[in-house]
Formats: C-alpha cells, sequence, structure tokens
C-alpha cells in the first residue's frame, strides 16, 4: 500500500508548540482523508526546533466509486425546492432524477449520484494546501514582499520548503503536485542547521529518517529526549553525582536540539549558600540546564548538565565555558537577591502590599491578605488549628511576593516565604503555611497535613472564590482565567482527605455581603460540580451526588461523601435495586394521578385506615413507618449505612404491596389513603437521598 511522506521545514519552531503541531498536522491531514473515504493503516507525527513531519501509511492508490441516492422534494413542491434539490445532487434537470412512489407520503423524486474513484494523489494535492495555510499556529508571522498581499502564507516562522511524496515502497513514490505561497512541494530538504546545511534529496519515509540521521538530526522528539536523559546520567554517575530529573525541563530541551550532546559545567561551591531550590530555579529558567546532587544526598552539587545542539571539534570546552560564564552570573544575582531579602523581615514588607493590586474589583494584595487572615481566624477552631498562628500564618502569606528572589522567579513563591519566616524566628507552622497554603495545586499535588497550612490555604481559595462570584467572574465553558475550578477542587480535597467538618455554606455566607444568599446558592451548586468531578475519578456515581445534594443543608461536604458512599454501596444490593424500581413506581403513578386530580397527596396516610385495609397495605404501613424513624435517627447520628439498612427493610413490604394492592381502588377514601401511602414511600425515603435523581 502507498505512503505519504509530508515535510514541512521553516526557520523555527518554538519547543512549546512542537508537540501539539506535530499532532495537529496529523489529525487535520488524516480527517480530511476519512472524510473522503480514503482509510489508512496508520499516521504518526514528529516535530523538531525546524520540521514538522508526517508519515502516513497503507493508504489505497485510488478513492473506491462512490454511489449515493438523495431524496428529493414531493413531486408538485414549489419550484425553489425543486432548484434546491437540483443544485444539491448536482443535476441540470428533473430529467436526470427518477420518481419513486411512498405508499405513505405518495410519489417524490430521487437522484442516483454515482462518483467514480479519485486518485489518492489528485486528492492529496487539494487538501494539503488548505491545511497548510490554515494551520492553526498560536501565534504566526508573514514575511518577505509578500506579506504585504491579503491572504498570504501565515506560519510560526518563515516555511523554507515542503517536501511532499506519495507512492509505494517498491516504487519512486510521486511528489504530490501543489505549492503555498510560491513554495512548490517537492524532495528536497536540509539536515542540522550547522553540521549538514547542504540540501539532499528524500523520497521515502524509510529513506528520510535515515537520510535525516546522517545529516545530524534526529526526528522522533522521545528517541532525543531519551538520549538527553541517558547520557545525563552516565555523565553525572561518572563523577560521582546524581541527575535531578525534571520532566517539563527534559522536554522543553528535547525541543531545542535536533542533535542532542550533553556536556557538563561547574560553579563555585560558595553559591551553594543559595536555597537549593533557587539555585535550580536559576539555572533551569536562564540556562534550561539541570542541576546535579551530591551522590546519596538532597545537597546540590557544585554543578549542572547542559545539553548543546552541536558536536564541537573542541569536545564542547568552549560551549561549556559559555555557559558556566553565564550560570556563574546569574547565581552572583541570586546570592544578591537572597542576602536582600534576609535583610528585611517578612512583617515590615506587608506595606507594599497595599500597591499591588489584585484586581481591580477586588482591591489590593493588602486588603485580600486582611479579608484571609480574618477568615483563617475564624476556620482555625473547626479544623483544629491556633487561631493566632493561622492569623499570623494568613497575614505573612503573600509577603514573599514583593522580595527580590520571586520577583525575579515567580515559580518559588511560598517557598521562599517560608524559608525567611524560618530565619526570622516564626513558629514552625507559621513558615510551613506559607508556603503550603497554595496547595494542592493540582490532582497529584499533596494536600497540607498541617492544621495552620489548612487552615490558611482554606482561607484563600475561599475568598478567591466568593471574590469572583462576587463580581460574577465565573467560569465559562473551557475558560477558567482565574483557576477557580482548581481552587474549588482545592477546598473539596483538603475537606475530604483531612476529614474535616465544615459548614461551607456559612463560610461562603461570611465572605458574602449580606443580602447575596442567590450567590452563595449558586457558588455551593459549583462546588456540587466540582465534587461530581472529584467524586467520578474515584468511581462514583454523579446521579448519586445529585440524590444527595438536592436535600436541604447539604453543606457539609464530608458528610455528602460519606452519604453518597453510603447511598452506592445499598444500591448494590439486591434490596437497594428493588427499593430503587419500587420507589420509582410509586413516584410515577403519584405524578399521574396528582397532575389528574389537580392536588398534591402530601398529607400523612390514616393509619387505622391502612390497618383495615389489605395485609399488604397494613404491613407497608408499619414498615414505613419504623423505616422512617429509624433511618431519620440513623442520619442525625451520622449513621448512613445503618440508615440505609433501615430503608432495606422496605424492599419485601413495598413488593408485596404492588403485588397485592390495586391503589386506584373504586372507594374514594382507601384510593387516596393508598396514594397517600406512596407518598410516605418517597418521604422515607428523602431521609437519605432524593431517589427521583437517581438513574436505572
Amino acid at each position: 500500500m502507498p505512503d505519504l511522506l509530508l515535510e514541512l521545514l521553516s526557520e523555527e519552531i518554538p519547543a512549546r508548540m512542537q508537540r501539539r503541531a506535530a499532532e495537529d498536522l496529523k489529525r487535520l491531514v488524516t480527517d480530511a482523508l476519512v472524510e473522503r473515504g480514503f482509510l489508512y493503516e496508520g499516521a504518526k507525527a514528529f516535530a523538531t526546533p525546524r520540521r514538522l513531519a508526517l508519515h502516513v501509511a497503507g493508504l489505497p492508490a485510488r478513492g473506491e466509486a462512490v454511489r449515493e441516492e438523495r431524496r428529493g422534494p414531493r413531486v408538485g413542491a414549489p419550484e425553489a425546492a425543486v432548484q434546491g434539490f437540483l443544485k444539491s445532487a448536482g443535476l441540470a434537470s428533473l430529467d436526470q432524477a427518477t420518481t419513486v412512489t411512498d405508499p405513505k407520503k405518495g410519489e417524490f423524486y430521487l437522484a442516483v449520484i454515482e462518483r467514480p474513484g479519485r486518485e489518492t494523489l489528485d486528492v492529496l494535492a487539494e487538501i494539503l494546501p488548505g491545511i497548510i495555510k490554515n494551520f492553526p499556529w498560536p501565534k504566526s508571522m508573514r514575511w518577505g514582499a509578500a506579506s504585504a498581499q491579503p491572504g498570504s502564507l501565515r506560519w510560526v516562522r518563515p516555511l523554507q520548503s515542503i517536501v511532499a511524496t506519495f507512492g509505494p515502497e517498491t516504487e519512486t513514490p510521486d511528489v504530490v503536485p501543489f505549492s503555498v505561497d510560491g513554495i512548490a512541494a517537492g524532495t528536497t530538504t536540509r539536515g542540522h542547521r550547522f553540521l549538514a546545511p547542504e540540501p539532499f534529496e528524500v523520497r521515502r519515509f524509510d529513506d528520510y529518517v535515515q537520510a535525516l540521521g546522517r545529516a545530524h538530526v534526529i526526528l522522533d522528539a522521545d528517541r532525543r529526549k531519551d538520549i538527553i536523559l541517558h547520557d545525563a546520567r552516565d555523565l553525572a554517575f561518572a563523577r560521582g553525582l546524581d541527575l535531578v530529573e525534571d520532566e517539563g525541563l527534559l522536554e522543553e530541551v528535547a525541543g531545542l536540539v535536533e542533535r542532542p550532546v550533553v556536556l557538563m559545567g561547574s560553579f563555585e561551591e560558595r553559591f551553594l549558600e543559595i536555597p537549593a531550590e533557587a539555585i535550580r530555579a536559576t539555572i533551569r529558567a536562564n540556562q534550561k540546564c539541570f542541576v546535579l546532587r551530591k551522590s546519596g544526598s538532597e545537597d546540590l552539587a557544585p554543578a549542572f548538565v547542559l545539553v548543546s545542539n552541536l558536536v564541537a571539534s573542541d569536545g564542547g570546552a568552549a560551549i561549556t565555558a559559555g555557559n558556566e560564564r553565564v550560570v556563574r552570573a546569574r547565581l552572583s544575582d541570586a546570592k544578591f537577591f537572597w542576602e536582600t531579602d534576609k535583610a528585611t523581615k517578612l512583617e515590615d514588607r506587608l506595606p507594599k502590599l497595599d500597591s499591588i493590586v489584585f484586581h481591580e474589583k477586588l482591591g489590593t494584595q493588602g486588603e485580600r491578605v486582611a479579608r484571609i487572615a480574618a477568615l483563617a481566624k475564624d476556620i482555625a477552631p473547626l479544623v483544629g488549628a491556633d487561631p493566632a498562628l493561622a492569623e499570623r500564618a494568613a497575614r505573612l502569606a503573600k509577603a514573599d511576593l514583593v522580595t527580590e528572589m520571586v520577583g525575579e522567579f515567580p515559580e518559588l513563591q511560598g517557598l521562599m516565604g517560608r524559608k525567611y519566616a524560618a530565619l526570622q524566628g516564626e513558629h514552625a507552622s507559621v513558615a510551613a503555611a506559607i508556603e503550603e497554603h497554595y496547595k494542592p495545586l493540582g490532582p497529584s499535588d499533596r494536600v497540607p497535613s498541617d492544621p495552620v497550612s489548612i487552615t490558611v490555604a482554606l482561607a484563600d481559595k475561599l475568598d478567591t472564590l466568593v471574590g469572583f462570584w462576587a463580581i460574577d467572574e465565573k467560569p465559562t465553558g473551557s475558560k477558567d482565567p482565574y483557576a477557580l475550578r482548581r481552587a474549588a477542587l482545592g477546598v473539596i480535597r483538603a475537606v475530604i482527605e483531612r476529614s474535616l467538618r465544615l459548614s461551607l455554606a456559612a463560610l461562603l455566607e461570611r465572605g458574602f455581603a449580606q443580602g447575596h444568599g442567590e450567590r452563595t446558592a449558586d457558588l455551593l451548586a459549583f462546588f456540587a460540580d466540582r465534587l461530581k468531578v472529584y467524586l467520578r475519578d474515584q468511581g462514583a456515581r454523579h446521579d448519586l451526588i445529585d440524590a444527595v445534594f438536592a436535600l436541604p443543608g447539604q453543606d457539609d461536604l464530608l458528610m455528602v461523601v460519606r452519604r453518597v458512599e453510603a447511598l452506592g454501596a445499598f444500591l448494590a444490593t439486591d434490596d437497594g435495586r428493588n427499593l430503587l424500581a419500587g420507589y420509582k413506581r410509586a413516584a410515577n403513578i403519584l405524578r399521574i394521578e396528582e397532575k389528574k386530580d389537580g392536588r398534591a397527596y402530601d398529607a400523612v396516610p390514616d393509619a387505622a385506615l391502612a390497618a383495615s385495609g389489605q395485609p399488604e397495605e397494613r404491613a407497608l404501613a408499619e414498615a414505613l413507618a419504623s423505616a422512617r424513624q429509624e433511618a431519620s435517627a440513623s442520619v442525625a447520628a451520622e449513621d448512613f449505612a445503618g440508615a440505609m439498612r433501615a430503608l432495606s427493610r422496605l424492599r419485601m413490604p413495598v413488593d408485596a404491596f404492588f403485588e397485592g394492592v390495586t391503589v386506584n381502588a373504586d372507594d374514594p377514601a382507601l384510593r387516596e389513603n393508598r396514594l397517600l401511602l406512596l407518598n410516605a414511600l418517597r418521604a422515607a425515603t428523602r431521609e437519605v437521598a432524593d431517589f427521583s435523581r437517581i438513574e436505572g
């Protein structure tokens, strides 16, 4: 089967865009082929700092013929409908259509459209120019004289050449005949910018990969990453050191080089006085280098690993020396920041927060800190934290934002605050909370364990959520510029994973101004949605969360989760499934009869009338009274499993009632009381959840 080879060579592709661009190229080309009926065996895309490449294997040489029947309007339909049908079907007149009779709808026109199979080469020439011209780069540019013309090509950086060939492995493939802005597709590409700059010919994908290898280009980014990682480990091991691995940096560096060469540089021991995190941030951010540890220790070594894009004649000595000079200068700056910051206490920095705007509608960072500190003092007793320590930690939590070190490396916020707090003699819990109040930052990040840290983390996230809800800046669709979903999930994880008992509504209402009950309810609904996401990842059903949240006053997230867990376990049993079926049958009957009678059957059933009725009727009335009382007591004691056991005893009397009793009896009083019994069943189940929200 023939294959497609496509390469788009440009001046540069930023590392952060390469993975996405490769996937976009594969998706756009293969989707366009499939839409036209051209299936394939496999496709893989690649990216380097200069090129995007795509290999699509197992395409047919020619598409299959298509026969399509398209139904048109009725015979005698208005002329506009007939003309629309002819145009869509590609017919010149009704003489080219046939007439078909439908026993129910009468006669209508039918067009039989037959299209011969098209050459795949022609289809590729048709689809590839549009894909290239409309490629979804996050940022792109025009260049050269053509850039003044409307509709000229936009690309991430100037596009230099296009390779596009199609054909079987056993034959010389054809060039796909197309051009984009004067760049004609061909078979000529280039290798490494410095090590193999001369053009060369390629035809098939296998030859292409091998030719690039000879031209010092490793096409596969994952292979480049593997080479960098293993060479860095080996080089570190040879010096008696350990590599501090960094997946994000590894991905970025692999996108900066086509031919990775791993080298090692060093710096003076005196720089190790700087906190290790600051050294790592300095070397990582400025030089894209990896730091090293002393073997078997957490202490950093005065050395780093760099990745070059050149095989230098001097073995990389000049490249290493150049990087060492820059690293030394950057570490000198970091040392100056460290020494300068230590000279001023965190508390003395607080006035500067009053001049930093957090949000134009929510005030300054200083005002926000005051809110967080007050809220933390209120939350502290609820989580077992010292209110004074919690308030102190909250007051200092944002002070490191105005330090020199965090100003240079924002990713160190919190961490540097903890170090400065420890140096100035703050309580260990206060220092820890300054760093940990940002946590958890994502689903894989840990939840703080220190009560003071938990308190400040909750206060920080709740203040953020309440503030943005108050100014109506809520997440919409896929947009969440203030990371409010992450903040809510952080609150949920802290509450559940640390088994905290909190009235979420009370905390939210405290943050909102008076008269914002609707906003509190809306924010609680947002928490419910986030809780669904969290519990769904844990294997829980979203409808059970809905069923629990539908009950009034469900703002204790820990109790909601425990109730959902108990409800899920109950519904997994035969008793649970059968009771749910009985409930739904009762609810359906009530809905129909209430609509027909124009009234709600929500009074208490007459026990004496039920007792004088059929045995099944009497048994259900007795079981309902007992089960509801026991379930209510169990819920009050937070024994949700006990509440489910109480409801489970309804299964047999409910089944027997529906099997032996006619609800719509001829006697109006008897009928009414039986409907009230069904409502009593509905009310009994609402002791634990709103069963109407449960699917199945």
